[in-house]
């Protein structure tokens, strides 16, 4: 058991698209995260019906949007939906490592492969392959790991990577977000189900 450990804390929510579209126009406007999530508390800015969920959800949704540099912020309050959408699985991706390596070595490897269908036996395969390796993982609740699932495959939906039948869907990435990973890491143009053809090539 010798790899870094994985982030396993997202065992509710979503995407959170438009809290965290919510929490990045306040934050381009005072440019501090802790004054964002107070002001956000305080006035119930994402409108939860309990001050537990809204705690749990401005956490979550601020520890993503971190991972995000200025101009991919600025890029997020400005773009249209899909874009959005796809910025924020960028996000999920930097911040759980457990959902970018199942973005790369099981979606978009189906993906390549022409196989484009996505189960939850394929999830388990993988959550079983790196419990090998991650005590994590292995000493997880079977709740846990169904949680892990659901959200993993609710987050591919709602980022347009996955059909409501689990298919894996084609996805066209804009040039304004190709453009944003292409300067800050081209290796997260795998985080889609994208041929390595459609980026190899572009440079700096």
């Amino acid at each position: 058991m010798n790899q870094d450990r994985y982030r396993i804390s997202f065992t509710s929510g979503s995407l959170y698209h438009r809290e965290s579209v919510t929490l990045v126009g306040l934050y381009l406007s005072v440019q501090d995260w802790d004054g964002v999530r107070d002001q956000a508390l305080s006035s119930n800015l994402l409108q939860t019906r309990t001050e537990s969920t809204a705690k749990r959800t401005c956490r979550e949704a601020i520890a993503r949007l971190k991972t995000l540099r200025d101009a991919e912020l600025t890029f997020l309050s400005n773009a249209n939906h899909q874009d959005q959408a796809h910025i924020l699985w960028v996000a999920v991706c930097r911040l759980y490592r457990f959902v970018a390596d199942f973005a790369v070595e099981v979606v978009r490897e189906r993906y390549i492969s022409m196989k484009l269908d996505l189960s939850f036996e394929d999830f388990d395969a993988f959550y079983n392959r790196k419990s090998e390796w991650h005590d994590e993982l292995d000493k997880a609740s079977a709740s846990t790991r169904d949680k892990l699932r659901q959200v993993s495959f609710r987050m591919l939906r709602e980022a347009g990577l996955l059909s409501k039948d689990n298919t894996i869907n084609t996805v066209l990435l804009s040039p304004g977000l190709t453009d944003l990973i292409l300067h800050n890491n081209p290796d997260e143009f795998r985080y889609f189900p994208v041929f390595d053809s459609d980026f190899r090539g572009m440079s700096l």
